[in-house]
Formats: structure tokens, C-alpha cells, sequence
């Protein structure tokens, strides 16, 4: 295989390529045969929690059990950059909101673009002020709230990662007509041939509790930090009568045995193998526009965010596939990324690792910016705003009444 360079992604996303597609062979870290835990999702009605599917697998139909979402993987790889830009591998803009100048919140840190569910779409930066200004209201905020896909330069130089893994602008002042910007980049893992199991559970009380020995007596108490009594006078109440935790058994307040069961609902899959597979759009980079500039600055500008999206490819892999408790895959090769063209041919193979992304991704950062479309390089940092400040203080003040009568 050779390598990608930063000429054969430049020419890739100038026209010869149609996407980039990354493909990862995965076996459960026990071996094959054991079993994994796909999430769970709600069901009214069904034989389990897990989200199947037929699918036609060259020229046989496989059941697949999905273990990780489109959403959940471009999280992932955002979380896979951040930890690059964190270490000092990576260099592009990150925006964020500080909220370590209130010690009510300083446990929050720094929120970053990469993190907030909307990107710097969402109602957290909307929320924020930028040098003393609502974001909405700034400069910046203007920019980013009349960016489209026609006019990207805007989003592309203070947060080019909403190009790549999708933007929708729904809390601005348009609301749904917000600009729209699809995701370039599209990942999911899913387990082929999945057989669904089942799980047990028990537990044996060391101190031998009954479940009759409070008499279904056992009250939330009035003190958050003693939890719970037997005695009704310290009891938590609730229209004048002492508030029962729960249903007033000992397994409210985790004592007691917990009877043998058998859990059909959600027990886990074995599977044959798990397959990873990305897709980077380049023809939907293609169709972002960057008014006022050259054509070539504007494939620079489409290269870089390529680039990007190469180096969340390697540096997620660099993070291992620990998706969940009981979840954790191993790739069964290092990482590729094939070129895959317009005409039907076989894709071009090509190697790329950690160094070989970060070099990728400063060439193409320099090259947009000798191009003049370069991205901005100090930091946008911005504060929650009086209001969003006192909303959290709030919601943790309900949160905390609450807790004894959970």
C-alpha cells in the first residue's frame, strides 16, 4: 500500500475521488465466540433490546446487531481530535465556554466544540458571551448564524469540525430554517451474524436481611444524609403522613437477596466479527462554497477539512474500542483508508497512522492558509452568561431536593 499524501488528498477531494471509506475488522477482547453488549434501546413489544437487521452480505443475508450509532461514532471521533488538539498533535480551532470562573460550576471545566451536542450550533455557545457580548450578537456569532453551505467561510474558520460531521443551526434566531451543513463524515459499528443471549443475576446478602424484616416500613429520611429509617418520627413527610421509600422493602435501600434471574431482554450477543466502516463525503465537501475566494483556495479549504477528517480516523483508533461495559473490541489490522473513485474501479488502498495524519493535517492547514482561507489561530473562548449560570444553580438546587425521595 502507499502512502496518502498530502498531494494524493488534495487531488482526491479536487475531483478524483468521490469519498474516502475506512473499513476495521474487530473481534471481542476475549476472543471470538464471547459475547458483547450492544446498547439498549426502549421496546414496547419484542424478543429484545437491541437494534437488528437483516442484511445482504455479498451473497449470503446476515443478522446485524448495531454496536455503535452513526451519532455515537462522530462523537467518538470528535472526542478522538480533541484529545489530539489536548496534547499539542493538532492545531485548528477548537471554540469553548470556560465555566471555571464560577466555583458554583468550575466542575463543568471547559466545554468545547466538540463536546456541546450541537457543535457551535448549540444553545450552550448561544447561551455564552464572547469579550462581554451574547455569542449570537458578536461578530463571530453573526458569521456562524448566516453560514451556509453556499458561504462556509465563516464556519470554516472559526470551527471547521462543523463541516465535517454536520451542523444544523435550530436554536438561532431562524429555528428550523436554520443553515443546514450534512455530515461529510458517516461511521457505525455493527456485529455480523448476531446470535442474542441471555445474562443472570443474583446476589447473596452477607448480612442476611429479609425482605419482611422492616414490615415494609422503611422511610425516606428527613435528613438527605442518613437516607433512610424505620422510625416513622424521622421520617421524610409527604401531606402529612411519613414518606415510604419505595415500596418499604430492604432491596429499596440495597439490602437483601436478590432472587436468581435470567434476563432474555437484554443479555448480550455473540458474533462472528464486527466491522467498523467509515465514509468521508468529498462530494459533500465538494459542495461547500467560499465566496471571494480562488478555486484553488477553495479545494484548500475542502482538503484541510478532509484532512481532519483522516486524523479522527487514526487518532480514534490510537483510543481503542472500549464502547461499554462489555464491550471491547480489538482491531484485527492497523488502519486504511481506501480512495474510492467515481468510474466503478477498485478502490486505492493507502497506509495512514497518527504521525502521518498530524503531518497530513499541517500541510493542509498551511497550504489553505497560503491560499488566504487559512482558519483563525487564536483561541475563542467565551463565558456563560449571568442567566445560563444561575439555570444550572437552579437545576442543581431542584436536583438535590429531590434526591431523598428517589
Amino acid at each position: 500500500m502507499s502512502e496518502l499524501t498530502f498531494e494524493k488528498l488534495r487531488d482526491a477531494v479536487a475531483g478524483q475521488a468521490v469519498a474516502l471509506r475506512s473499513k476495521t475488522t474487530l473481534q471481542p477482547a476475549g476472543g471470538p465466540g464471547d459475547k458483547v453488549f450492544p446498547p439498549t434501546y426502549a421496546v414496547s413489544r419484542g424478543d429484545h433490546k437491541y437494534a437488528t437487521e437483516e442484511r445482504q452480505l455479498g451473497d449470503k443475508v446476515s443478522e446485524v446487531v448495531l454496536l455503535d450509532s452513526v451519532a455515537s461514532q462522530a462523537n467518538r471521533a470528535e472526542l478522538a481530535l480533541l484529545e489530539g488538539c489536548e496534547l499539542g498533535d493538532l492545531e485548528f480551532p477548537v471554540p469553548y465556554v470556560d465555566f471555571t470562573i464560577d466555583d458554583d460550576v468550575a466542575d463543568v471545566g471547559r466545554l468545547t466544540v466538540l463536546e456541546a451536542p450541537h457543535r457551535l450550533a448549540d444553545a450552550i455557545f448561544r447561551d455564552s458571551l464572547l469579550d462581554g457580548t451574547l455569542f449570537r450578537l458578536s461578530d463571530i456569532g453573526r458569521a456562524i448564524t448566516n453560514a451556509q453551505p453556499r458561504n462556509a467561510t465563516a464556519l470554516f474558520h472559526y470551527s471547521p469540525t462543523g463541516l465535517l460531521f454536520g451542523m444544523w443551526d435550530s436554536t438561532g434566531p431562524k429555528g428550523g430554517l436554520g443553515s443546514k451543513f450534512q455530515r461529510a463524515y458517516v461511521s457505525e459499528i455493527v456485529g455480523l451474524d448476531a446470535k442474542i443471549g441471555r445474562k443472570v443475576g443474583s446476589r447473596l446478602d452477607p448480612l442476611q436481611i429479609e425482605r419482611e424484616a422492616a414490615g415494609r416500613q422503611i422511610y425516606a429520611h428527613n435528613d438527605p444524609d442518613q437516607v433512610w429509617t424505620l422510625d416513622a418520627s424521622e421520617a421524610l413527610t409527604q401531606k402529612s403522613k411519613p414518606k415510604v421509600k419505595g415500596d418499604g422493602r430492604p432491596s429499596e435501600i440495597n439490602h437483601g437477596n436478590v432472587a436468581p434471574s435470567i434476563d432474555a431482554m437484554a443479555g448480550g450477543v455473540t458474533i462472528s466479527q464486527a466491522v467498523q466502516t467509515i465514509v468521508i463525503s468529498l462530494a459533500a465537501l465538494r459542495r461547500l462554497r467560499f465566496p471571494g475566494h480562488s478555486r484553488e483556495a477553495e479545494t484548500a479549504a475542502r482538503t484541510a477539512v478532509a484532512a481532519l477528517g483522516v486524523a479522527s480516523i487514526a487518532y480514534q483508533h490510537e483510543m481503542d474500542f472500549d464502547l461499554r461495559s462489555r464491550c471491547l473490541l480489538i482491531p484485527e489490522h492497523a488502519p486504511r483508508v481506501e480512495l474510492v473513485g467515481r468510474n466503478g474501479s477498485p478502490a486505492e488502498t493507502v497506509d495512514i497512522d497518527r504521525s502521518a495524519a498530524k503531518a497530513l493535517l499541517d500541510q493542509a492547514a498551511a497550504h489553505a492558509d497560503e491560499q488566504g482561507i487559512g482558519w483563525a489561530t487564536g483561541e475563542t473562548r467565551l463565558q456563560p452568561a449571568p442567566k445560563l449560570l444561575d439555570l444550572i444553580k437552579r437545576s442543581r438546587e431542584v436536583s438535590a431536593a429531590q434526591q431523598p425521595s428517589e
